[in-house]
């Protein structure tokens, strides 16, 4: 059964394809690499994994809530149409809303394959073609895990939505490297470690949580790889381009913020599109949700030196500023100690079923 029978709606196309225009670069200087970029590349290389042994793939989903999600986890708990639901109705909503949520997970993994291939080409020093070659291995696993989360668990998938396609073109087709860093590793990236989080520590079903922890334990790689290669670059540009791509960044986070409202799902479900979209927005359980988004993007922006007036004031207009000052390194450390703390649950239930 192929991934488009498993859309509940049809789609036109099952590719699209990216016009660019980018020169690669062959760097003969193999000795001018930076000691904190070799190291992310020493600790990308020992951190690898397989996907078909570290995931325990025979665990199930719960049929009525797939990951064992708090009801307030669907984002119109609360509104008049969910309350005008029947049981079986909220089962169905939550399940449909969880693989849309998974699928766009998904297709996010794959663009960040794309990207960083590209970086691979693009990128001028070594020692950032040596991690990022690493970081597209792990990306291939990411899209391999979700995949199978889908396509083997809830056999069910949602096409991209329009708003991380567009994201996805604007990085993708933009031939300057440091604006796919941008792009992707710090803003796209940033926003998924949140999302998973959420997933992660909430979730009661542990093959949804583990999932997403392995895939975090990653993803806190490739942002620390993005902030470390532009903490570099960023001041050597004019003024004018560093406004410009703090533009770029501002209209990502509104997008990124205000325009996931998962209209495919509400419309499949023959529920009110408007209605539901209207109160993802306004429900005050939403606007937390949304805000914490970007406890991961705000310190990385100000980290990598995209901190001038225009993306201050976006922020603080955002009510996000005040993520500014979060400890990444602390937050990388906590996914990497919450991805190892599955694996010994694990390995103490398979110890207990050999001993039983």
């Amino acid at each position: 059964m192929s991934t488009v029978d498993r859309y509940p709606t049809r789609i036109d196309s099952t590719e699209w394809t990216i016009p660019q225009s980018f020169g690669s670069t062959f760097r003969w200087e193999y000795e001018d690499g930076r000691q904190s970029l070799l190291q992310l590349y020493e600790k990308g290389k020992t951190r690898q994994w397989n996907a078909s042994e570290r995931i325990d793939w025979k665990l199930e989903l719960d049929p009525e809530n797939p990951e064992q999600l708090p009801d307030e986890s669907m984002p119109i708990f609360g509104s008049g149409p969910y309350l005008r639901m029947t049981e079986k109705e909220k089962i169905q909503a939550r399940t449909h809303f969880q693989a849309w949520q998974l699928s766009q997970f998904l297709h996010g993994e794959q663009g960040a394959l794309l990207c960083t291939a590209k970086i691979v080409q693009q990128v001028p020093n070594i020692d950032a073609k040596f991690y990022a070659a690493t970081q597209v291995i792990d990306e291939a696993r990411h899209v391999e895990s979700y995949s199978r989360l889908l396509h083997e668990k809830f056999r069910l998938a949602y096409p991209i939505t329009p708003t991380l396609k567009r994201l996805l073109d604007d990085i993708l087709s933009d031939s300057r490297w440091d604006m796919t860093y941008l792009g992707m590793q710090v803003l796209i990236e940033g926003l998924a470690l949140a999302a998973f989080a959420s997933i992660r520590d909430m979730a009661q079903n542990p093959l949804a949580a583990s999932v997403n922890a392995y895939v975090m334990q990653d993803e806190a790689r490739h942002v620390a790889f993005g902030r470390l290669a532009l903490r570099d670059y960023y001041p050597q540009l004019t003024q004018a381009e560093r406004d410009e791509r703090e533009e770029f960044a501002v209209e990502a986070c509104y997008a990124m913020r205000d325009r996931f409202q998962a209209e495919e799902v509400w419309s499949t479900l023959g529920l009110p599109v408007d209605e539901c979209a209207a109160y993802m927005l306004e429900s005050g359980f939403m606007r937390d949700y949304r805000t914490q988004l970007f406890t991961r993007i705000v310190p990385a922006m100000k980290d990598i030196g995209l901190w001038g007036e225009k993306i201050r004031a976006a922020y603080g207009k955002m009510g996000i500023l005040g993520y500014a000052d979060v400890d990444l390194q602390d937050l990388s450390r906590r996914d990497e100690q919450v991805a190892e703390d599955f694996d010994a649950r694990r390995a103490e239930i398979e110890k207990v079923a050999r001993q039983a």
